[in-house]
């Protein structure tokens, strides 16, 4: 029963109670062995003593057994009281049990050693069945508890063993875990810089060759060759910076493949730039942008910030893709505890459908949302497309307050 557990030194304080007061039952009753010549209450001295070594059975082993034999011996002179007998018993088994191995070893010489001696006095001076007794009874008070006490410390030495193996094992086995997720990470970081890198940087260095050769032509500033030249050239060094940056947090990781330059995570001031650049790629589209605010924006935690920014792009980059002409309208209400994003853009039915990945930023977006305990929903309503997510602001997560 749990509602029963004894601190190990109130356990020693109960054996020694139940053992003095079930002695001094016996003795009062007379339930034990007296030669007759000697004083009933003189067994109740060996009886104490017992008892009080029972209270040092696990602190001092050693000394509590070696006390106890002279105790024991005592008890027979003055009276054989059983309950000082059990006592006795219990003190071999704590030595065993809480002493040491060497202690275990010289418990087992003597109590065989003992039980030899007894037993042949018993049959040089009296017969064949008092020293079988004898034999017997030392088996169970010199022998029985020692072995005991030495089987379940071993028992307990091989289960403290194979947990500690366990132990190992699980450790050695989340090593191996995290060895393989930093490989991973400095795999993807190494084809996100090889592949993905080099493209963008492919595109901006062609971009910027087209606009220099755009201005050799004196084209002017407004000419649609030359604006489209300037979008695909802003757009790809920003999606370059990101990608950097997404190839520095893969790396810190302990890819083992040297440190990369840090780059702070974009937040919500940076949603202006968001717009303009959608505008300037919106225009031949028949889009336009709109955004408001509301409430005060205050702190937020930074991966709130970076989770609001991300949906805000995907939101942009959908509407980019897949609205019908029209106002696309971005709304940011900051309230006291959550924030909230809505972008409402042209419906177009039926478009983008079978675009590759298609359906992947809803589902990003619906994630970033969930792991911050936000909300998220997006849909079609009255003609226009819908994107809403509710983000809490005071979310201080363990990314937050590093390098989130």
């Amino acid at each position: 029963m749990t509602g029963l557990s004894l601190t190990p030194r109130q356990e020693d304080r109960a054996i020694a109670l139940a053992g003095l007061l079930g002695g001094l039952v016996l003795i009062a009753t007379g339930a034990y062995d007296n030669a007759g010549s000697v004083s009933p209450w003189l067994a109740v001295l060996p009886l104490c003593a017992m008892a009080g070594l029972e209270l040092l059975r696990r602190t001092h082993p050693v000394w509590t057994v070696c006390l106890g034999g002279l105790v024991f011996a005592g008890n027979i002179f003055a009276g054989s009281v059983l309950a000082t007998v059990i006592m006795y018993t219990d003190l071999l088994y704590a030595a065993v049990l809480y002493g040491s191995k060497r202690m275990s070893a010289i418990l087992h010489l003597t109590g065989a050693g003992s039980t030899l001696v007894l037993s042949g006095l018993t049959l040089l001076y009296g017969t064949v069945s008092a020293a079988l007794l004898v034999v017997v009874l030392g088996g169970l008070v010199f022998i029985a508890p020692v072995w005991t006490a030495d089987l379940l410390r071993r028992h307990r030495d091989e289960a403290v063993s194979e947990r500690l193996r366990a132990e190992q094992t699980a450790l050695l086995s989340e090593m191996d875990r995290r060895g393989a997720v930093v490989a991973e990470r400095a795999r993807m970081a190494r084809e996100l810089h090889d592949v993905i890198a080099n493209h963008l940087s492919a595109i901006a260095i062609h971009a910027t060759g087209a606009q220099s050769l755009a201005r050799r032509q004196r084209r002017p500033a407004d000419d649609p060759l030359v604006e489209v030249l300037a979008v695909i050239r802003e757009n790809s060094v920003q999606g370059l910076t990101e990608m950097r940056r997404m190839i520095g947090l893969l790396r810190s990781s302990g890819g083992g493949e040297g440190e990369e330059e840090s780059y702070a995570a974009p937040e919500l001031g940076a949603v202006d730039s968001l717009l303009e650049n959608a505008r300037a790629a919106g225009q031949d589209a028949g889009l336009a942008f709109e955004a408001s605010e509301e409430g005060e924006r205050g702190l937020l935690a930074v991966p709130v910030g970076l989770a609001a920014y991300r949906i805000v792009q995907e939101s942009l980059t959908n509407a980019l893709k897949h609205a019908a002409p029209g106002t696309v309208r971005l709304r940011l209400t900051y309230g006291p505890e959550d924030l909230e994003i809505v972008v409402d853009s042209p419906y177009r039915a039926g478009e983008g459908r079978v675009l590759p990945g298609a359906r992947a930023g809803l589902v990003g977006m619906r994630e970033r949302a969930a792991l911050l305990g936000g909300s998220f929903e997006a849909g079609a309503r009255g003609g226009r497309w819908l994107v809403r997510a509710v983000l809490p602001r005071g979310v201080a997560t363990a990314e937050g307050k590093g390098r989130a």
